[in-house]
């Protein structure tokens, strides 16, 4: 199994951060086996484009949260990484209090 579980939707509560405020996490390194995404599906011709980050952070986003590491942005730079037989990524993590 590539991913920790599959979601659909995000389990805790909206954080508001901007992407410059992403920005200002620094990336670590994370394994893919820890991850749980937020996504079902996925697009194909977005996981094969060259220039999928053109436009958005070079690092995924993850949400840190209740002891789970939630993918909310990167699923496709994740599924990338693994069918490249890589079992880790770089991510910026943000970690929200539980309730």
């Amino acid at each position: 199994m590539i991913f920790k579980a599959v979601r659909d939707g995000r389990p805790y509560p909206e954080h508001g951060l901007t992407l410059k405020q992403w920005a200002e996490i620094p990336p670590r390194p994370l394994r893919l086996d820890q991850l749980i995404t937020t996504k079902r599906e996925l697009a194909l011709d977005k996981l094969l484009a060259e220039d999928s980050t053109f436009y958005g952070d070079l690092f995924p986003h993850v949400v840190q949260w209740s002891g789970g590491l939630y993918l909310e942005d990167g699923l496709h730079r994740a599924l990338r990484a693994a069918l490249q037989q890589r079992n880790q990524i770089h991510a910026r993590v943000l970690l929200l209090p539980a309730p």
